[in-house]
C-alpha cells in the first residue's frame, strides 16, 4: 500500500451495550491518531460508536450501507457509501480492509469476519466471535496495535489459517 493510508475494518453489532460502545469509540479514536482509514457497515451501534470516536480524533470514516440512500449512514460518517446489496456489503468491507476489529455482535458480524478469513485479511476480536483463524485481543489498544503490525499478527496467527 506504497502511499496510501492504512485501511482498518471495524465490525460489530447494530445494537451494543454502553461498555462495547466505549471500546468501539476507543478502536476508533485509536485507529484516526495513528492516521488510517476506518471503513464499517455505516449504520448503528458498533459501527456508530467507532465513527463517532474517529470523528472526534479527527480523522475519516468510510460507511458501506446496505441499502441505497446515503442518508442512512450515522452522523459519525465521513464518507458514505450506498450500496443498495443489502448483507452482501458485508464482502465489501472485508475486500475494502487490510485488517479488521470485530467487537461484540451476532451473526453478520460472524459473516464479516468469515469474509475476512477467506479472503486472508486479519482479524482481531474483542469480546467477539471465538473462532478458528481469528486472535482475540483484551483491549482496544491491543487491537489497534495488532492491526497495524501485519509481522505480530501473522507470529499469533500462524498455523491457525492454514486450513481455510
Amino acid at each position: 500500500m506504497s502511499g496510501n493510508k492504512k485501511i482498518i475494518a471495524v465490525i460489530g453489532g447494530r445494537d451494543c451495550d454502553g461498555s462495547l460502545y466505549q471500546q468501539a469509540m476507543e478502536v476508533g479514536r485509536l485507529i484516526a491518531r495513528n492516521g488510517a482509514i476506518l471503513v464499517c457497515g455505516g449504520r448503528t451501534g458498533i459501527m456508530e460508536a467507532a465513527c463517532k470516536g474517529a470523528s472526534e480524533a479527527g480523522g475519516i470514516s468510510v460507511g458501506i450501507l446496505p441499502g441505497d440512500d446515503i442518508r442512512d449512514a450515522n452522523s459519525w460518517v465521513t464518507v458514505p457509501i450506498a450500496t443498495g446489496v443489502g448483507l452482501a456489503r458485508n464482502s465489501i468491507i472485508a475486500r475494502t480492509a487490510s485488517a479488521a476489529i470485530a467487537i461484540g455482535g451476532e451473526y453478520g458480524t460472524l459473516s464479516e469476519i468469515a469474509y475476512c478469513l477467506q479472503f486472508r485479511i486479519p482479524v482481531f476480536t474483542l469480546h467477539s466471535w471465538d473462532i478458528k483463524g481469528v486472535v482475540a485481543v483484551d483491549t482496544p489498544e491491543e487491537a489497534v496495535k495488532f492491526a497495524f503490525d501485519s509481522e505480530e499478527y501473522a507470529a499469533k496467527a500462524q498455523g491457525n489459517n492454514e486450513d481455510l
